[in-house]
């Protein structure tokens, strides 16, 4: 890899399953593609992959044979629509954060060896506040949170932004407000989160999306499509671009966590414990 690229690394998550997560990295991602951008999606939800199913591509090794000294990690991207490419997650449960020192040896060395010329990864996490979500969200450069107009929805996504801000050192977060009925629904959502998180924590929360209920998105889903490009003139598909734009705007830190094997290290080491009383 390039030494003097430097790489934005965002990671998506939402403490709660069904939010809409894995769909809002895929349209940001495809969006971007669709611009010439170079982007690439780690499928980090080790246990239950899906962003391969959803654009309905055939995957025939993933991140195990990589670690297994199998093959590259060039070798098992895989190619969706507009050159968006995939890393396809490992079909076990196993975290990366149980890995073998081997292992975590191997995970570095392959992202560090990466051939494939890329300017962003997105990293679509797993539900819940696992290890393996908070030191995928602690290594990014952007942490993005997706929730929608659920009680539980907010609960988890309060207790995923509680555990970074406290215990990983990560306290500026991007929201996405997903699935609403209107924009005012949105910032009444975003509204209920930061009245408990300026309470309780020292994070800074910014509303980066207002992505409203679309039928379409079902549709494409069994279409096995993403929205912007199955309706690329539904409202869901304008919100979905209006914040890949957002996306591409963000600034890489100069520094070198810019590269993508410093991505890895920090991905691998363990977790910085802040102060109790922070």
């Amino acid at each position: 890899m390039q030494r003097n690229h430097r790489i934005k690394v965002v990671t998506v998550t939402g403490g709660k399953g069904g939010v809409g997560k894995s769909n809002v990295t895929l349209n940001v991602g495809m969006s971007l593609a669709a611009q010439g951008k170079r982007v690439l999606i780690l499928d980090a939800d080790l246990g239950l992959a899906n962003i391969d199913v959803m654009l309905g591509l055939r995957v025939h090794k993933n991140l195990s044979h990589v670690l297994s000294g199998q093959c590259s990690l060039d070798d098992i991207i895989i190619e969706g629509p507009n050159g968006l490419m995939i890393i396809p997650a490992t079909s076990g449960t196993q975290s990366m954060v149980e890995l073998s020192p081997s292992e975590h040896a191997g995970l570095i060395r392959a992202f560090s060896e990466l051939q494939t010329p890329i300017d962003m990864l997105l990293v679509d996490t797993a539900a819940g506040i696992s290890d393996m979500v908070m030191s995928f969200a602690r290594a990014a450069q952007d942490v993005m949170v997706v929730v929608c107009d659920e009680p539980t929805s907010i609960t988890d996504a309060y207790a995923l932004i509680k555990l970074l801000s406290r215990e990983y050192g990560v306290f500026r977060f991007r929201i996405v407000a997903n699935m609403v009925r209107s924009l005012r629904e949105g910032q009444e959502l975003f509204t209920k989160l930061t009245r408990v998180t300026d309470r309780f924590l020292d994070a800074s929360l910014e509303l980066v999306a207002c992505i409203p209920y679309d039928n379409n998105v079902r549709q494409a889903v069994k279409k096995q499509k993403v929205i912007v490009d199955a309706f690329p003139k539904s409202p869901a598909s304008l919100a979905f671009r209006a914040l890949a734009n957002k996306v591409s705007s963000w600034p890489i830190p100069n520094q070198p966590g810019g590269h993508l094997e410093f991505f890895i290290e920090n991905l691998l080491q363990p977790k910085k414990v802040v102060g109790e009383n922070q």
